[in-house]
């Protein structure tokens, strides 16, 4: 007879950022001290501001679980960009639900700020994969 282990603190959603696109809290933007305790001239330099290279991400041929994480990383880095972002969804061939939950969590991420989400191209495996999922009206694709 096996028992199931209860969920730890540590792996609870809120302990995981709050949202699909968001980092574990202390992984990124964390500092480590040099080991220079009173050197220096006290100065800090300041971490250069890492701006999106474009505000269009071209999809690639397959959005599937094994490229999951890729993809959340490549979205994660355009959800606070002012300027409208456009996925381009052309070359897109197949996408399963790991692929359309990391793409819905980022449209209604950056919806939910105001941010609009637009799309070039078209992908028939996404509009199929959407309507099935009824994410249709949220992801606002074209028609």
């Amino acid at each position: 007879m096996n028992k199931r282990k209860k969920a730890s603190p540590s792996t609870s959603r809120s302990a995981r950022g709050g949202h699909l696109l968001s980092s574990p809290k202390g992984a990124a933007g964390s500092t480590k001290s040099n080991g220079n305790k009173g050197t220096g001239s006290g100065r800090r330099k300041a971490a250069p501001h890492k701006e999106p290279a474009s505000t269009t991400l071209a999809l690639a041929a397959e959005c599937t679980v094994a490229d999951a994480d890729s993809l959340k990383e490549r979205l994660a880095g355009l959800l606070d960009e002012p300027q409208p972002v456009t996925l381009d969804i052309a070359a897109l061939q197949r996408i399963d639900t790991a692929g359309m939950q990391v793409i819905t969590a980022f449209v209604r991420e950056r919806a939910g700020h105001g941010r609009p989400v637009e799309w070039r191209g078209t992908a028939p495996v996404l509009a199929t994969a959407a309507h099935l999922l009824g994410l249709t009206s949220l992801l606002k694709l074209p028609a």
